[in-house]
């Protein structure tokens, strides 16, 4: 069955789930931690993404986000093909990194706001990571750290929680780490990771036949407006420009950007050159002597170039992440 394509639209908050392939660790110490902790605090701030609550485990991690302006793919691109590179050199691999695309849900945040944060940051008591709230306090690589005022990172909206909880700033942490303590005892809450009419009935104890959507945690009248909101015509997205398509094709293939552009015939930069060509001019709609200039190869090369993308691009996920 084919699969449904993401609800990603601005403002909406989205919990986000990446596994390692094949279930293997893609945060091997503390400086491949610290690495994707400081890229997603960069990303954060550029593209104006408000990060509710995050988690780091060992071979896979959750945060809970809400995209302002830009939708939420363009920050996860960024984010995996940045940090899978720069883990691949560090590590000397090759290869996937993550499995699949990452996993998101859109929540109703009325509802389950607090729920999810809650969730998230116990993902490292719940795994063994820590044993006890004490040590989750200063366990660094979670959001819980942050607004126990332990740590921080650049980009999570730490008031907007506490807020949640009570006026005064100290009073707030006391409330919420109470309802993190309490929390404990409700186990895995698998029904919080997807979406879906089962796990909405669940939680919220309603009855009835309703509008539902696997890829939403919330109620039929949520669902539904997200239904006629993603409906709308779209304004024109702000595509990358050809010079940032062209960077991050080249992270992608893991090879030097000028590369692309000197002429080189090895196999690996062909690939890179004829991925840039389908994309650009099949997805994009840039001309195809504008592609030709900066990749300084003639017009008729890059038609050519993107016939031989276009077979290569529909089998790879981090490509097809690029225009999908």
């Amino acid at each position: 069955m084919p699969r449904l394509a993401r609800i990603d639209i601005p403002g909406l908050l989205q919990h986000v789930m990446v596994r390692g392939i094949e279930k293997r660790d893609i945060f091997l110490d503390d400086v491949d931690r610290r690495s994707f902790v400081e890229r997603l605090s960069r990303l954060l701030l550029k593209t104006e993404t408000e990060c509710l609550a995050w988690a780091l485990m060992s071979n896979h991690f959750h945060l809970l986000l809400r995209s302002t302006k830009t939708n939420l793919s363009t920050l996860m691109r960024r984010l995996l093909t940045g940090y899978a590179v720069v883990f691949n050199l560090r590590h000397h691999r090759t290869g996937h990194l993550f499995q699949n695309r990452y996993k998101s849900i859109v929540c109703d945040q009325d509802s389950y706001l607090l729920e999810l944060v809650r969730y998230i940051h116990l993902n490292p008591l719940r795994v063994g990571l820590v044993s006890s709230v004490a040590e989750l306090d200063e366990y660094e690589w979670c959001g819980h750290r942050c607004i126990m005022e332990h740590g921080g990172l650049v980009g999570q909206a730490i008031d907007e929680v506490l807020a949640m909880f009570a006026g005064d700033r100290a009073a707030a942490r006391a409330v919420y780490r109470q309802f993190v303590q309490e929390g404990i005892a409700m186990g895995r809450r698998d029904e919080l990771v997807g979406g879906g009419l089962k796990r909405y009935l669940l939680l919220s104890g309603a009855h009835g036949c309703q509008a539902w959507d696997e890829r939403v945690l919330g109620s039929g009248d949520f669902v539904e407006q997200l239904w006629q909101q993603a409906e709308r015509p779209e304004e024109p997205c702000k595509q990358l420009p050809l010079d940032d398509l062209i960077r991050e094709v080249a992270a992608i293939f893991e090879i030097e950007v000028s590369a692309l552009t000197n002429g080189s015939r090895s196999r690996q930069v062909a690939a890179a050159r004829g991925a840039v060509c389908f994309i650009a001019s099949k997805k994009r709609g840039i001309n195809g002597a504008e592609i030709g200039k900066v990749l300084k190869i003639t017009r008729s090369g890059v038609a050519k170039d993107s016939r031989r993308g276009e077979d290569l691009c529909s089998g790879n996920e981090k490509l097809k992440s690029l225009y999908e």
